[in-house]
């Protein structure tokens, strides 16, 4: 829980519109999750754009239900249920993006979500950084990265960037450190 608490007070120092990278290892991602979906989007009354890449929605509204959280205001842009040929229904707080090599269409979604939660501000949490390296190239994908983030800023969202440490670049971090406001280290308890 303290890994929790700690990102949720991280973030609530921030000021709005703010780009963070969080970079943090795999035994962290539930309590980044829950610090971010539980505490901080609920305390600034924000919605949240969950865009997957990773995992795909339905395991993470899986996860979400299993941690009692609410889905009332998270919205997934999934863009790997398809390349994985995910089985299953499509969740009323999922649209799908074909592949994760298609960042236009992403983009587009991401604004759609943006246009239809329009009565409040919005948390966009890009998950991850990692996953998309994989499917794209470094130029187009930091490009890519740049154009969303300045985007997001005009719009006064949050955005926030998972980065796996372990699986980090130079090329990601350069990549990250031109589009961030800021990087938190989510550290181990004690």
């Amino acid at each position: 829980m303290a890994v929790t608490t700690e990102v949720s007070e991280k973030l609530s120092s921030l000021p709005e519109a703010a780009a963070v990278t969080l970079r943090m290892r795999a035994e962290h991602y539930f309590d980044v999750i829950r610090a971010l979906l539980d505490v901080f989007s609920i305390k600034k009354s924000l919605d949240a754009i969950y865009v997957t890449s990773t995992i795909p929605s339905a395991s993470i509204i899986n996860a979400l239900e299993v941690l009692e959280i609410r889905l009332d205001h998270i919205w997934f842009v999934d863009c790997i249920s398809q390349i994985m040929m995910s089985p299953g229904h499509k969740h009323e707080h999922a649209v799908y993006v074909e592949s994760p090599t298609m960042l236009e269409n992403l983009m587009l979604k991401v604004e759609y979500l943006i246009r239809k939660t329009k009565d409040r501000k919005n948390l966009v949490i890009l998950d991850s950084i990692n996953s998309l390296a994989i499917h794209n190239n470094t130029k187009i994908l930091s490009e890519f990265l740049h154009i969303l983030v300045n985007n997001l800023r005009a719009k006064e969202a949050y955005t926030i960037i998972f980065s796996m440490e372990q699986y980090e670049s130079e090329d990601i971090r350069n990549m990250l450190n031109l589009v961030s406001d800021e990087t938190l280290q989510v550290e181990a308890e004690g």
